[in-house]
């Protein structure tokens, strides 16, 4: 009997500790403000590191669009920053494959496959932050960070389809 608690606690304590650490995350679940905060700061990560790859390799077409993106990451961070101070969230730092990873290197690209892998490597970016926005909203635990999800969901729907319209035309 005493081995069988054991398992049991064992089971609940891994489970626990997975879940805490943001590596399980079942999508029937609403993500909590830290992880909506965590998440929003890595999608700006990997912005960032979009443009630091244009700024190697890309035409002026993606490098305008990259710091573009970029600057509107800071402005978003800028406004969830209060956010997180007032409800003292520290986001978790989570290790991200650079944004230059899913680029085509310079080597075997050339110009138009380049700008096409640019594209789309946002568009599962994009997705995956929208997707977790309107999660989120299904069951926010911070009012001031639902209303900064809102605000930021069209914006963010908007770009999406900016670069797949873009990606198409390529």
């Amino acid at each position: 009997m005493r081995i069988l608690v054991a398992i049991v606690l064992a089971f609940i304590s891994t489970t626990a500790l997975a879940d805490s650490t943001g590596e399980h995350r079942p999508a029937s679940r609403a993500p909590t403000a830290t992880e909506v905060i965590s998440d929003l700061y890595t999608f700006s990560r990997f912005q960032q590191g979009l443009l630091e790859s244009t700024d190697l390799k890309g035409n002026a077409e993606v490098k305008n669009l990259a710091a573009l993106r970029a600057e509107e990451a800071a402005q978003r961070d800028k406004g969830l920053k209060p956010i997180q101070e007032a409800t003292g969230i520290e986001p978790r730092v989570v290790k991200t494959t650079p944004a230059s990873a899913s680029l085509v290197e310079p080597e075997t690209s050339d110009g138009p496959t380049f700008v096409k892998s640019f594209y789309a490597a946002q568009i599962p970016e994009y997705e995956s932050v929208i997707d977790l926005l309107e999660r989120y909203l299904k069951a926010p635990d911070n009012g001031a960070l639902a209303a900064f999800a809102r605000e930021q969901l069209p914006i963010l729907r908007s770009h999406v389809k900016d670069a797949e319209r873009s990606m198409a035309d390529k």
